[in-house]
């Protein structure tokens, strides 16, 4: 019932958002690799189903909180889902994004600066697991090791399986009729957007 109980709960709904965030973006951008990243969520959140019943480790204080889905806490499924998005979100910002040779020091820093608020997210949503008694350290932080580990793991199934075959994928008449794109080779998607969007607009 205190403050800091309030806020983290509020923090704890992160995965909620993240969720919404994709659908919409889904709705209204359709592109691929987007699709193919909340793909990655959620085969992740069916990996700690998976291992949750496996492990069938107890949460510290079930008396506690009588609407969680599950009994078992280890991992935790906020912190593997955060750390997943946070850690294939990093090196989507470092690995993937195209930067020019004559960057400047503005369209350089905002990486950073969004690199360390996903991580500042991660960590409070972890910390507020165990402050609001869904969870203990341990099953925390095997939430954040095995998120970070499946974001590595999609990220290069991605990058190294599915990007090759996106043109293609583009190009199937299902895709055409919804409008799935694929925009991975075009350096810089916003201004791309942006004098297609003026050039339209003449």
């Amino acid at each position: 019932g205190d403050f800091s109980g309030q806020l983290l709960a509020y923090l704890s709904l992160g995965p909620i958002f993240i969720i919404v965030g994709f659908v919409t973006l889904i709705i209204f951008k359709r592109e691929l690799h987007t699709i193919s990243f909340l793909g990655g969520l959620v085969f992740n959140e069916g990996v700690n189903w998976l291992i949750k019943h496996v492990i069938r480790e107890p949460r510290p204080c079930e008396e506690a909180h009588s609407t969680v889905t599950t009994k078992y806490g280890m991992p935790s499924s906020h912190s593997q889902f955060m750390w997943f998005f946070s850690v294939y979100s990093f090196l989507f910002l470092y690995l993937r994004m195209h930067q020019t040779n004559n960057a400047r020091f503005l369209d350089l820093l905002w990486r950073h600066v969004l690199s360390i608020c996903l991580v500042t997210v991660a960590l409070l949503v972890s910390y507020s697991r165990v402050y609001l008694l869904y969870h203990t350290w341990s099953q925390v932080l095997y939430g954040g090791v095995a998120g970070s580990i499946m974001a590595i793991a999609w990220f290069a199934f991605t990058q190294e399986i599915l990007t090759p075959l996106f043109p293609r994928i583009a190009a199937w008449p299902i895709s055409e009729f919804f409008l799935i794109r694929d925009t991975s080779l075009i350096p810089n998607i916003l201004w791309f957007e942006y004098t297609v969007t003026r050039a339209e607009a003449r």
